[in-house]
């Protein structure tokens, strides 16, 4: 039997192997060779096409393995029965009418309120739109250089480092953190200490799953990040908020003297959203606290790199005496967020329930990422990209200042600030409801701003919008400005026409 249009091209950059296992898989594919068609002999087969036997043997045999072609001993060789494309589709179901919602399948109590909390940032626009806080300048990223690490690690990886690894992570990157964190953020670590983690959001989760049991109660600041709140409450626990001051979190408050607290989660480098720094008085005393009361300190330090005046602030794990603080790092900030890398620093005698609980949630972070981050620092890549970004987004911090002060005078109030990456810009009402619709109509002007009271459960600061500006050039801020001006004017408009 012969074969009916298949030709070989001598000249391609194709092996002629290659070539002649393409021919047939199309033709059986498009049916041109039916299922059960035997083949001609590979003797036969070569002769007529110009080519080695052994050519056609190494096509034969690579159609075989991936279930196009059977051999019968004796027999010759047949197209099989079974297209692995047809073993790759699942079979359609005798009933294709879409499937109702049953009244008694119904998320648990934590995933209603968990969806509450978080479902705004799950919906966020792919295009970031100013003013939108938390992230990144990423068209400053050296891509370029990014890349040609990826590629030097992929070749000079050990193929041993593909397979299942340290749950705590790539040890040269847990060595280049502990280092960069001795030195810049007077952590006390070693690398053993270091657990890497994809993202601050599962190092909260960790956190909750290894410290704390169902129903525990927790101490969150007020206002205070989402994320981290949703981690908690997936995790079961008790919230409990506590107002926040010029001075960070006011542990002295009656509600933390009489709680039976098993953590408590600052931000107190800079705290988020409001952007103050906890006082050395004040972190002594939270630690006093954490002391006499058995409790754990979470120290989410987000963003503490972008400090625009003094020496970088010292961290709380690095005032710790008794082991009690739990130090959250993350480069979604300082990088960008889609490499989702963060670590945590737990105190030696947690270390092995760590490593169980990361095990048991993911078994490890994706190594090749690791090793790229890890030779990004090592080669002193980090730091630099830092330095610039430190001078950057001052730039953008007083280029908003400015834009503010000639379109937002006598609308909101502006202060700069001497870290952080977003600015509050402050209502001169003290109406909540105000912050909320004019955020609503800033997003109709194309302009993301969120409303501080977002963030509060309930101790509610003076009336806010909260202003990112780290990932918008000159033009964008100005242009956003311009656009925030226009839609809280139609704001005071449409109220003003109410009142009439």
């Amino acid at each position: 039997m012969t074969l009916v249009g298949i030709e070989l091209n001598h000249g391609s950059h194709l092996p002629l192997y290659q070539q002649l296992y393409d021919a047939i898989r199309h033709a059986i594919l498009e049916e041109r060779l039916q299922r059960g068609h035997r083949l001609p002999a590979s003797r036969i087969f070569a002769g007529e096409l110009g080519v080695s036997r052994n050519t056609v043997a190494l096509a034969f045999e690579q159609l075989m393995i991936e279930g196009y072609l059977k051999g019968k001993v004796g027999s010759g060789t047949y197209v099989t029965d079974d297209l692995p494309e047809r073993l790759l589709q699942a079979r359609p179901s005798a009933n294709d009418r879409p499937v109702a919602s049953s009244k008694l399948h119904k998320s648990s109590r934590r995933g209603r309120t968990l969806s509450k909390i978080i479902l705004r940032r799950n919906r966020t626009p792919e295009d970031v739109r100013a003013f939108q806080a938390g992230v990144p300048a990423m068209e400053e990223f050296p891509y370029a250089l990014w890349l040609k690490l990826t590629q030097q690690v992929w070749r000079t990886l050990p193929r041993a480092q593909l397979s299942y690894g340290d749950a705590g992570g790539y040890e040269p990157l847990r060595e280049a953190i502990a280092s960069y964190l001795r030195t810049s953020r007077a952590v006390r670590c070693d690398a053993e200490q270091v657990i890497i983690v994809n993202g601050s959001q599962q190092g909260v989760d960790l956190v909750a799953r290894v410290l704390l049991d169902s129903g525990d109660q927790v101490l969150v600041e007020d206002p205070g990040y989402l994320g981290a709140r949703a981690a908690l409450l997936g995790a079961g626990v008790r919230l409990t908020p506590l107002p926040v001051d010029t001075e960070g979190l006011q542990i002295e408050n009656r509600k933390a003297r009489s709680s039976q607290a098993r953590l408590v989660y600052v931000t107190p480098s800079h705290q988020y959203p409001l952007g103050v720094t906890m006082t050395l008085a004040r972190r002594l005393h939270l630690l006093e606290w954490a002391r006499r009361s058995s409790a754990w300190i979470l120290e989410d330090d987000y963003d503490s790199e972008f400090r625009y005046a003094g020496r970088p602030l010292a961290s709380l794990q690095g005032l710790d005496t008794c082991g009690c603080v739990i130090y959250l790092g993350t480069f979604s900030k300082v990088l960008f967020p889609g490499l989702r890398l963060g670590y945590l620093v737990v105190p030696k005698n947690v270390v092995e329930p760590f490593l169980a609980a990361k095990t048991i949630a993911d078994r490890q972070s994706a190594i090749l990422e690791q090793a790229v981050l890890a030779r990004f620092i090592e080669e002193g890549h980090f730091a630099r990209h830092l330095r610039r970004m430190r001078v950057l987004y001052q730039h953008r911090q007083e280029v908003l200042l400015d834009a503010a002060t000639r379109e937002l005078g006598g609308l909101l109030e502006i202060h700069p600030a001497n870290s952080g990456m977003h600015l509050n810009a402050w209502l001169y009402n003290h109406d909540d409801d105000n912050a909320q619709v004019i955020a609503r109509r800033a997003d109709e002007f194309g302009v993301i701003a969120n409303s501080l009271s977002d963030y509060t459960m309930r101790y509610h600061q003076r009336p806010a919008l909260l202003l990112g500006y780290a990932a918008f050039n000159d033009k964008e801020i100005r242009q956003g400005v311009r656009r925030l001006a226009q839609a809280i004017t139609s704001f005071r408009k449409a109220k003003d026409s109410k009142g009439q």
